[in-house]
């Protein structure tokens, strides 16, 4: 049985034409689903009986089924794992600011990048979703909000997976979020976030969109990096960077770098300073963000005095930056530790 949230609403024309059906039941099937949460075709009365009934033979709403769910202790942080139909587990979070609903939705089972300090890169790839399945960890939280009379904001992929690795995908779940018939989320609301996947960095750069990019750098030379980061090696930080210069000048777009800071690994004055020369002209922001600690790893996030330290140095050569708050850590919301719990508990 099809997902029909894997369907565009010109896909979803043809397919209810080929029904002999009027275009204009495929916006109403997308009324009842990104406006109305509908999860059940029945619920959509104003289509013709026979019509829900042949919706509901041919296709699904849901994606997956939640196995767990943790809410942190301040309530503004929800986790859900999320078992899809083939029995791979994901992971979808709501975090509640000041001022948004922000979800950050996975775009792979697993994660093939490796990088040494993720939850998720320890487990290796399973498959890549589909956009429906990514659409749907976006319409999971929105149902939960609409009682609150609240609604999704803001959507950063930057959950388990490499969003660049799986771009068709992606790109396809993003404009059925920005569709005015779909969720109808403005572009600059949609980060998009890659360990530095050069090809798909120059792909996104000829959408001419406003979605925004993110890149996970974590460290300002290619030693560590590769250590960090080991996709670093096929995509060092000079041609990376050249491919976000080139990414800037093409789309007039400011890019944020992701700096997960590791207590003395790379949060020394002299990496800030490094750091601080490799954006120099580059209209880009830091997100610096203490390490949310895996279990058996290691490494720990950095004192509250060298993040502060580390701050300083960038703002004193220029760099714009912000240390972002902590969120979900009583509920291991990091990327891939609630997954790995749920997959290692009992059946």
């Amino acid at each position: 049985m099809d997902l029909i949230l894997d369907l565009s609403l010109p896909e979803l024309e043809a397919r209810l034409q080929e029904w002999q059906q009027p275009a204009y039941r495929a916006r109403q099937v997308w009324e009842w689903i990104y406006k109305q949460g509908a999860t059940q075709f029945a619920q959509m009365t104003n289509l013709p009986v026979a019509l829900r009934q042949r919706l509901e033979s041919h296709f699904t709403l849901t994606p997956f089924e939640p196995v767990a769910e943790h809410l942190s202790s301040d309530g503004q942080t929800r986790k859900l794992a999320l078992r899809l139909r083939d029995g791979e587990i994901i992971e979808a979070v709501w975090m509640r600011y000041e001022n948004r609903e922000s979800v950050c939705v996975s775009t792979q089972a697993g994660c093939a990048m490796g990088c040494a300090f993720c939850a998720t890169g320890q487990g290796g790839l399973r498959r890549n979703l589909s956009a429906g399945e990514i659409v749907g960890q976006v319409l999971a939280f929105a149902r939960l909000l609409a009682p609150q009379s609240a609604r999704v904001t803001n959507v950063v992929f930057m959950g388990m997976g490499e969003p660049f690795a799986n771009y068709d995908a992606v790109w396809k779940a993003a404009s059925t979020l920005m569709h005015p018939a779909g969720l109808g989320l403005g572009a600059r609301h949609i980060v998009i976030s890659t360990v530095g996947l050069i090809p798909g960095i120059r792909r996104f750069a000829q959408e001419r969109s406003q979605v925004r990019l993110a890149v996970s750098l974590h460290a300002p030379d290619d030693a560590l990096r590769d250590r960090l980061v080991p996709i670093n090696r096929a995509y060092p930080i000079g041609p990376l960077m050249e491919a976000v210069r080139d990414y800037v000048n093409l789309t007039g777009r400011r890019v944020t770098f992701e700096y997960a800071l590791i207590a003395g690994v790379n949060d020394h004055p002299e990496q800030a300073q490094a750091l601080a020369a490799l954006l120099r002209g580059l209209p880009a922001h830091v997100n610096l963000i203490p390490l949310n600690p895996v279990p058996d790893s290691p490494w720990r996030p950095s004192p509250r005095a060298r993040v502060r330290q580390f701050q300083a140095t960038l703002a004193e050569r220029g760099v714009p930056c912000t240390v972002r708050l902590g969120r979900g850590t009583d509920i291991q919301a990091a990327c891939g530790q609630l997954r790995a719990r749920t997959l290692q508990a009992p059946a």
